[in-house]
């Protein structure tokens, strides 16, 4: 009987949860489509034979001793699409990667190209081939047989420490408590179902289970195919992860840097629940996925948890994480005013709180936002609150921004209050006339500083007036108190402002914006423009990078339109690519634009501050934010993200029609640059229950990562009322690589029990000056023409002659690059592994084949060597020879590079240099040249771009050799860690190798 198999977990389906259950399903046979050269697909019925030694297929034109692959003979089995004929033009998008699969067996390493109807037939059959490979020729008979494994010891000892009366058996009520005891999130309705489902296949049905009933029900409903999958991969004997297995497992596919046999241990000890595991130092399958589900396997990179960036840049260089009507719980014009939104906000790490005055009934000013007067609070409890817990969550300074509403004789009392509670928090030193920045978050660690009007230095008087803002207006229309028409002809609104108050405005006094060359001219640093969200958006718009070279000395703030009564929040992704500090959020109103809010801030200690990139920070950068490719100077990057499944999902709030069964689906999004901004979504995962497959890969081109964010959400396709289930914000730059749980939030940003992703996450740089894609050995290399960047004529002859002789070492530094990432792509290629796979995978990888043959051809690799060659004796088989020459052709282009570099680098940044030698006497040439106009514009934006092009393509040379040198030493550690090194030493740091 043909049959497919699936690792769904709904009651009737068939769950692969074992060696032993795969190598059945292969004996059983089923239904595969076999891909010729010719790109051509026949339906074909595989079956492993009963002595296991062989896979047959039929039918088949060729007798049946040669429709057949030995066992003995496979020299790997890969997963994808990793052979030229499955890569090929003709294929590729004719099925998913995750239902392919190649045998690649014989002296001559050809290979049998398959595709499954399914990932999980895959799995199966990848799963069950790998573990033959590995024990085909020491053990025919069944695995599972003989002595009980490490897991079932375990599971049969907790049964026993249960079996109070030690009667053998125990009542199904306990036996459902400590199943769910031992896998927090499990339902207790799926765990019952199950042990119905065995005692009635069983002929046993009752109160009470036995040991053997109580493993078999574990093993079904405990064992993720996903991760029992990962494990076998890895695993020297298929059924744990022993020490070195876990060590490989830990610097190949998770990236983690200087494992030593310790960390692995003490892992062990953490992690693995039976003794005998602890003991021997053996990870097994259930050990291994509380590992994964941990925090010490956490997507989010545990060094930004705690203050990672550099604190002492001017404060113009952050984000600074802002709210817009904090107290407020519910909506802007029919909520209430409470004074618990405060202590919220601070304990989210806010920076900055806008608090908006108005006369208070009893003589004293009050706080409030909404058009009720019984719901103000009183100005004192405020700020009394603000003293509490303003640095609670961060120690960096808090910005109140006041908006004065009241009369001169409150604001005095606010003045008082304010100076009499925060003391010595307060930051009151004027301004130092003398520099041209901020002082920096960390100069002003602990301070408070006021936000808001100051009095002309001409007053005298004990108040006086000023301009005001249009801020708070909206709300004093509907609370019927303005009782003053606007000026004519568009000038501002005045307003009386006493002088107490005016003092304790120090760095951040709010000004009126004019235009960008009045603020260029004549603003200074201390001063700082508020804008509503519509102008601020006109300005992102029309001319963004006025905006942001605006945001490089003064701070800006950014409040949402007057129009959204609803609270509803603004975009802050809008403003940041500009350059806007403070983007002022509702932070009571849940949804995407507070997920990415809450995720951005999250990226360093959740201080509440954030570094902007180099690119926005730097005087003379080019910088567009409206850009739809790839930025000058910026290495643009690819995240290959496989989603494979999903954990303890719940069901969306509000669908309390719906059955229990959710029916979800995964989309990714990319927020950014709009050359960033991207979605993709999985498969919708058909009555999939709470734990879905999805197995999916999607792809995303990062043009500016440091200002990227990834949102998972998950959804209900199937839904009534509501599709929302859960969600995850994280910045681009806290993604750790590897196999990842992703924790799953609210839409309120609270942690869902249990509820998780199981992600894969790899990160390559892009190729080339184009479009990041997919490159299969098909692909005509030789054919694409070389994209080059190079620098832009200003129109002034003298810095146009100077960055004329940056033109040849651009080209020679786009060569040096571009040849070693050719030649990295073809060696991976041909190793059957993806772009992002690293050296070491692909070393270890070659050592597999060669061990897997009893008359491998001897290659190996001369460690003596700085650039160690891979030398071959005797006749080796075509494919072997490929990997050589391309592995021949990846060292010279990394030798090249290494010895390389560093001349060319010095000619970029000596170009470079001499380019800013001009930059202070710009204006003068301007004028001297008689520019002006668009003309003046042209060559002010060109002699930015040429700078930043140059100090940008010198970094990315710079970190081209730093990565070239890392692959000499991850061949070298693998070399000799696989056994194909010879003249080998002590695997050396990768700050050791002998530099050029």
């Amino acid at each position: 009987k043909k049959k497919t198999v699936s690792f769904s977990s709904m009651p009737n389906d068939r769950k692969i949860n074992s060696t032993a259950a795969c190598i059945s399903l292969m004996l059983e046979g089923c239904e595969l489509k076999k891909v010729r050269s010719n790109s051509r697909m026949y339906s074909r019925f595989f079956v492993l034979d009963a002595d296991m030694r062989s896979v047959r297929w039929e039918p088949s034109k060729k007798d049946s001793e040669k429709a057949k692959i030995e066992i003995k003979s496979v020299k790997e089995v890969r997963v994808g699409k990793k052979t030229p004929v499955l890569r090929s033009n003709g294929l590729s998008d004719q099925f998913p990667d995750e239902c392919a699969f190649s045998i690649i067996y014989g002296d001559n390493y050809e290979s049998l190209d398959l595709v499954a109807s399914s990932a999980d037939v895959v799995s199966a059959w990848v799963m069950g081939l790998r573990y033959l490979v590995s024990y085909g020729k020491h053990s025919p008979e069944a695995p599972g047989t003989g002595h009980p494994s490490l897991r079932t010891s375990w599971i049969s000892s907790v049964f026993d420490l249960a079996d109070l009366e030690k009667s053998g058996r125990i009542p199904v009520s306990r036996a459902v408590q400590l199943i769910k005891a031992l896998n927090p999130g499990m339902k207790t309705s799926t765990i019952e179902l199950k042990f119905k489902e065995l005692q009635k296949a069983s002929e046993r049905p009752g109160t009470e289970v036995a040991c053997d009933l109580f493993v078999e029900a574990y093993c079904e409903l405990c064992t993720r195919p996903e991760i029992f999958f990962l494990l076998v991969q890895f695993s020297s004997n298929k059924e744990y992860l022993g020490v070195k297995d876990l060590l490989m497992f830990l610097e190949v596919e998770q990236g983690m840097e200087g494992v030593t046999e310790e960390k692995c241990l003490e892992i062990v000890s953490k992690y693995e629940p039976s003794k005998e595991g602890r003991e021997k130092g053996y990870l097994a399958i259930d050990g291994f996925t509380r590992y994964l589900l941990s925090a010490d396997c956490s997507i989010f990179d545990p060094q930004h948890r705690k203050v990672c960036q550099d604190m002492a840049q001017p404060l113009s260089h952050y984000y600074i994480s802002s709210a817009h009507s904090a107290c407020l719980l519910e909506d802007n014009f029919w909520g209430r005013s409470d004074i618990t939104g405060y202590i919220s906000a601070l304990g989210l790490g806010c920076r900055s709180i806008e608090l908006v005055l108005w006369d208070g009934p009893e003589g004293e000013p009050v706080v409030y936002t909404s058009p009720s007067a019984a719901s103000c609070v009183p100005f004192r409890a405020v700020v009394g609150l603000i003293d509490q817990h303003a640095f609670t969550a961060s120690a960096y300074p808090l910005i109140l921004c006041l908006v004065v509403r009241c009369s001169a004789p409150q604001q005095r009392l606010a003045a008082q209050c304010l100076r009499k509670t925060l003391g010595e928090k307060l930051y009151l030193e004027p301004p130092n006339p003398v520099a041209s920045y901020l002082p920096s978050p960390e100069e002003l660690k602990g301070r408070i500083l006021i936000k808001g009007k100051k009095l002309p230095p001409t007053c005298e008087d004990s108040e006086g007036e000023v301009s005001d803002e249009e801020e708070g207006w909206e709300l004093a229309r509907r609370l019927g108190q303005e009782d003053r028409e606007a000026p004519e002809g568009g000038s501002l609104r005045r307003v009386r402002l006493s002088r107490e108050l005016s003092e304790l405005v120090s760095l951040c006094q709010a000004v009126p914006f004019q235009d960008f060359e009045s603020s260029r001219r004549g603003q200074r640093y201390w001063e700082m423009c508020s804008f509503s969200e519509v102008e601020a958006g006109r300005f992102a718009n029309e001319c963004p990078a006025e905006l942001v070279s605006y945001n490089k000395r003064f701070l800006s703030r950014v409040y949402p339109s007057p129009m959204r009564i609803d609270a509803s929040n603004m975009n802050p992704q809008d403003f940041w690519k500009c350059g806007c500090q403070m983007v002022a959020m509702n932070y009571q109103t849940p949804g995407l634009m507070m997920d990415l809010n809450a995720g951005w801030f999250r990226q360093n200690g959740a201080c509440g501050y954030v570094l902007r990139p180099a690119i926005m920070r730097e005087e003379v950068s080019y910088f567009s934010a409206n850009a739809k490719d790839s930025l000058p100077g910026v290495p643009a990057q690819l995240l290959h993200l496989k989603v494979i499944s999903g954990q303890n999902l719940p069901k969306p709030k509000g669908s309390g029609a719906k059955g229990e069964v959710v029916e979800p689906y995964v989309c990714a999004e990319i927020h950014g640059i709009p050359a960033d901004c991207a979605e993709h979504r999985t498969k919708t995962a058909l009555q999939s229950g709470d734990n879905p497959i999805f197995d999916e890969s999607l792809e995303f081109q990062i043009n500016l990562p440091e200002l990227a964010v990834l949102r998972f959400v998950v959804l209900d396709d199937d839904y009534i009322g509501d599709e929302f289930i859960a969600q995850y914000t994280i910045p681009f730059e806290c993604l750790q690589p590897g196999y990842r749980h992703v924790p799953l939030q609210s839409l309120a940003g609270e942690p869902l029990p249990h509820a998780t992703l199981f992600v894969h996450v790899a990160i390559t740089d892009r190729r080339g000056g184009g479009k990041g894609h997919r490159r299969g050995l098909a692909g005509r290399r030789g054919r694409r023409v070389r994209e080059y960047t190079s620098t832009k004529a200003t129109g002034i002859k003298a810095i146009d002659e100077v960055f004329r002789t940056a033109t040849q070492p651009l080209r020679e530094a786009t060569d040096l690059r571009e040849n070693v990432q050719n030649a990295l792509v073809s060696f991976k290629e041909l190793c059957g592994l993806t772009p992002a796979a690293n050296m070491k995978q692909c070393i270890l990888t070659v050592s597999t084949w060669l061990l897997h043959s009893d008359s491998a051809p001897s290659v190996t690799l001369n460690l003596a060597e700085q650039y160690p060659p891979m030398e071959a004796q005797g006749p080796i088989p075509d494919l072997l020879r490929k990997v050589l020459t391309a592995y021949e052709t990846m060292i010279q282009t990394s030798r090249t590079l290494i010895e390389s570099a560093d001349a060319v680098y010095g000619k970029l940044i000596q170009a470079q240099q001499a380019g800013m030698d001009f930059h202070k006497e710009l204006h003068r040439i301007e004028t001297k040249e008689g520019l002006r106009g668009r003309k003046l514009q042209k060559a002010l934006e060109s002699f930015a771009w040429n700078i930043t092009v140059l100090k940008g393509q010198a970094d990315l040379l710079k970190h081209a050799k730093a990565e070239a040198l890392d692959n000499l030493w991850q061949i070298h550690n693998a070399g000799q860690s696989c056994g194909i090194g010879r003249n080998g030493s002590a695997s050396p740091e990768p700050s050791r190798l002998p530099a050029p």
